[in-house]
């Protein structure tokens, strides 16, 4: 593939894409995936060009914002690569990790497997999670109009993946129905080894955030 230019080309590409984008799903997160991504590369033996495109172009447009169509993402990113004469071998294996990133409610079996994907997936799921996952979760929140916490509404564990893409539960629940659940679904090292300091932190935050609902602290 002769395009050195090609991951600056695919930066700037989805900065202008994401222009507009959800506080939580906007260039910022992808950066900080991409960060993510390259930090634990350096502990595999991957193509280190597809854990960058992939990266990059895992949320070029989340189905979420575009009512539940997961089609729309591997169009977009399939396009923008043969725009850029990427090989149709790299193009194929881009689109896969895009199509198979997703937490879909933790009940979606991966129609594809490479260590490209479980070093992506490790990298947004820990932007999912810790100080900056906390940020993410109630800007998301707030972005659908969701309530804090209703201490009547019991989070759901063993939703579908239809029913998890319509769930409009508080907010708090959803630390339950997926945030603390992604340190035991990590698959590299390195991300697991991230992932156990980021999960204490949420639990320090929700044991404080009860009892300041209590009027305990």
């Amino acid at each position: 593939m002769n395009n050195p230019d090609l991951i600056s080309k695919t930066i700037l590409f989805v900065k202008t894409k994401l222009e507009n984008a959800e506080g939580g799903h906007d260039w910022f997160h992808i950066e900080r995936v991409y960060r993510n991504a390259i930090l634990i590369s350096k502990n595999e033996a991957c193509d280190t060009t597809i854990v960058q495109l992939g990266a990059l172009l895992h949320d070029i447009a989340d189905s979420k914002f575009h009512n539940g169509d997961e089609t729309i993402g591997p169009k977009i990113a399939r396009k923008f690569l043969e725009s850029e004469n990427v090989t149709k071998e790299i193009i194929a294996h881009v689109v896969n990790i895009i199509a198979n990133i997703s937490y879909k409610g933790g009940n979606f079996e991966k129609k594809f497997s490479s260590i490209e994907l479980d070093v992506v997936q490790d990298a947004d799921r820990l932007d999912a999670i810790g100080a900056i996952g906390i940020a993410r979760a109630f800007n998301y929140g707030g972005f659908k109009n969701r309530t804090l916490y209703d201490p009547k509404i019991a989070p759901n564990t063993r939703m579908t993946k239809e029913e998890y893409k319509n769930n409009d539960a508080p907010t708090i629940n959803h630390f339950y129905e997926k945030l603390f659940l992604l340190k035991d679904k990590m698959n590299t090292e390195t991300g697991k080894q991230i992932a156990k300091e980021r999960h204490r932190y949420m639990e320090g935050f929700t044991s404080q955030f009860y009892a300041e609902w209590e009027g305990e602290k």
